[in-house]
């Protein structure tokens, strides 16, 4: 998952919508079906975006045009929000908020109907696309990521190879080995957390699947405990605790700098970041800025195997949705399939596509060639987790744990390991017991 998806999720947790006006036209006309001849669709549509940045260096006018060649009579408008989630869920109290839009972290996967027309059924999507459970309420389907994500480290391969590592490491233990050689053989800091960042260290719960290799991961957190011996999640949560209380992480966390990380990562001065395939293109463009060697980064998996192979989830980035108010749904859903099919944006930031069909992008061809197995998450309980987790106040997407996880590992805060994720169990059990699990 993107930084900018963390950060969606874990604003969602924290916020509650008031209100929502003219949900009647949610009853009629909710669906937005593709168009058959694209020269015959017209109107103008607005198209709320996170991505500033593409906005303000014009790539997104650029997919426009393109767009265009296909469907002449629709004019497509962007509007890039700094404050994405939170001046989104403003407007999701009344009619207004775009034509097309990424889905709030906000919204809860039940009342999709309510804010999103729909693009068609489970049935007739998950042939082609990955990600449809993720945004499936009654077998139809409401939103389609454009690109899809994989948790991974970001790491420079010519510090690990003077520090004498050769070959990714299979165990959390055997990944401390790696980072304590960093850190005798070369004055690269072995692992950064970008702890004043915050949204980083959220980063770390999309351990959840790929250490048990397990499609059904998000299952066991609706009905288990996520910190049980063994579980992903304190597997994970460990490996984390053990990095920086073996001083094997920055000298002082709450220094860190997100921004300059990735050229300092680059030039080697930083060995390792966990973060997400989404990093990998602006760790290398950060590279080639700094007069260093992008093919230095590189993407390795988490340090654990399951029958001899490492394994990695696959998840979407934002879900790209209609709004069921629109006045112009058939161009919209023209603007979501066009942009998924046939943009490029994957391969243009070095992302899995979210067609089936499509090969790995480059980064990952690593990947391939290691025999990493790629997994989806069955999100059927999704909903549940997140009601869980907004009940227990844990905030699994939010980096408040996490801080006070590497604060404890770092002797900033009083405590035992096991006493912390014994805390978190008990406050994620008590609210399955109050929702009645």
């Amino acid at each position: 998952m993107s930084r900018r998806t963390v950060l969606a999720i874990a604003a969602g947790a924290a916020l509650v919508l008031t209100a929502c006006t003219g949900t009647g036209a949610a009853s009629k006309g909710a669906d937005a079906k593709a168009p058959d001849d694209p020269a015959k669709v017209s109107g103008t549509i607005k198209v709320l975006t996170q991505r500033t940045d593409l906005v303000q260096d014009g790539t997104m006018k650029k997919y426009a045009a393109a767009f265009n060649r296909t469907y002449p009579k629709v004019k497509v408008e962007f509007e890039a929000l700094t404050n994405y989630e939170a001046d989104v869920k403003i407007r999701m109290n009344t009619e207004n908020y775009g034509d097309v839009l990424m889905i709030p972290g906000v919204v809860k996967k039940s009342d999709y109907p309510r804010f999103f027309a729909s693009l068609g059924t489970r049935a007739e999507r998950a042939g082609k696309y990955r990600f449809t459970d993720f945004t499936t309420v009654d077998g139809k389907v409401y939103g389609q990521s454009p690109i899809g994500v994989a948790p991974g480290f970001v790491y420079n391969k010519k510090v690990w190879r003077e520090a004498g590592v050769t070959h990714w490491p299979t165990t959390p233990a055997e990944f401390l080995s790696d980072l304590k050689a960093i850190k005798s053989r070369t004055d690269a800091v072995p692992y950064y957390t970008n702890f004043a960042a915050q949204w980083p260290l959220t980063s770390w719960t999309f351990v959840n699947g790929s250490v048990g290799c397990d499609t059904g991961a998000t299952t066991k957190l609706a009905e288990g405990d996520p910190w049980a011996k063994g579980s992903d999640l304190r597997v994970g949560d460990t490996l984390l605790y053990d990095i920086v209380h073996q001083g094997l992480a920055e000298k002082d966390p709450t220094t860190t700098n997100w921004e300059l990380s990735k050229p300092q990562l680059a030039k080697g001065k930083i060995a390792t970041q966990w973060l997400g395939t989404w990093a990998v293109v602006q760790f290398r463009d950060a590279a080639k800025k700094a007069g260093a060697n992008p093919d230095d980064i590189g993407f390795m998996p988490f340090p654990a195997q399951v029958d001899g192979k490492f394994c990695a989830v696959v998840g979407p980035d934002y879900n790209q949705a209609v709004n069921v108010h629109s006045k112009h749904k058939e161009a919209a859903r023209a603007w979501i399939d066009w942009f998924t099919d046939k943009s490029g944006y994957d391969r243009d930031n070095l992302a899995i596509s979210p067609l089936k069909s499509a090969p790995l992008p480059d980064v990952l061809k690593p990947y391939e060639e290691q025999g990493v197995k790629l997994i989806e998450l069955d999100d059927t309980e999704g909903a549940r987790v997140k009601a869980i987790d907004d009940q227990s106040e844990v905030g699994i997407n939010k980096p408040d744990y996490r801080q006070d996880l590497v604060d404890l590992a770092r002797g900033a805060r009083k405590g035992s390991l096991d006493s912390f994720l014994a805390g978190l169990s008990g406050k994620w059990t008590e609210a399955q017991k109050t929702l009645g699990s």
